[in-house]
């Protein structure tokens, strides 16, 4: 599984390549996202910044459970735990405006890369969920704050309490999704809204996104 990015002047799309897996990511993964982020950070020429997955089956499974299932759980804090963390926070402080084209089913970590980005257009049929307590473990990578920061404290417990997923119409609902589109129009979707973003005055959509994230300090 790969990490890439195509930047066509303006708008960047970083893509998630693993289908096979459900696009799950790896510590490798997490690594090439990371080192992404850091040329875009200092990319004067891009405006906004698309975050998308190959094949439209699944966004992101999340972590490779099958590389995490092999670390002792100090190991898993003290590297994968801590990796994800600084990746997303990244993500979430880019410069840049994100846009998070999910065209399949997020879950866990899958989600919380959702979460990480500014935006969220949504295939109608998707399903998006922090599903972790299912399997003994909680949303480690940032999704337990970004959550509650989006929907409030209750409907996030809700969520995260019980590990049942949101459907597509209810994510609109709530604020998670931006837009919903069928499952072969989300990234057209997300591209509409990419270049109506670009065409703005970029300092000024920079400044603002800054100003909203900081709770309206500015």
């Amino acid at each position: 599984g790969r990490i890439e990015v195509e930047s066509d002047w303006e708008r960047s799309t970083i893509l998630i390549d693993r289908p096979s897996k459900h696009n799950a990511l790896t510590p490798e993964m997490l690594e090439q996202l990371e080192q992404i982020l850091i040329a875009l950070d200092s990319d004067r020429d891009v405006r906004v910044v698309l975050l998308t997955a190959v094949g439209d089956r699944s966004f992101c499974a999340g972590a490779d459970i099958k590389r995490f299932k092999a670390l002792q759980p100090l190991d898993m804090w003290a590297h994968w735990t801590r990796l994800g963390h600084r990746v997303f926070n990244h993500l979430a402080r880019l410069r840049q405006p994100t846009i998070a084209a999910v065209s399949g089913n997020a879950y866990g970590g899958g989600f919380e890369l959702a979460l990480a980005c500014d935006l969220r257009i949504v295939a109608e049929d998707a399903t998006l969920g922090l599903t972790e307590v299912g399997i003994g473990t909680l949303p480690g990578w940032g999704g337990t704050g970004r959550l509650r920061d989006l929907v409030g404290a209750g409907r996030a417990k809700e969520l995260i309490l019980t590990g049942e997923p949101l459907t597509a119409e209810r994510a609109l609902a709530w604020g998670v999704a931006n837009q919903l589109a069928p499952r072969s129009r989300v990234i057209d979707a997300a591209h509409a809204l990419a270049n109506k973003i670009a065409s703005r005055a970029p300092i000024a959509v920079q400044m603002a996104k800054q100003a909203i994230d900081a709770g309206g300090a500015y």
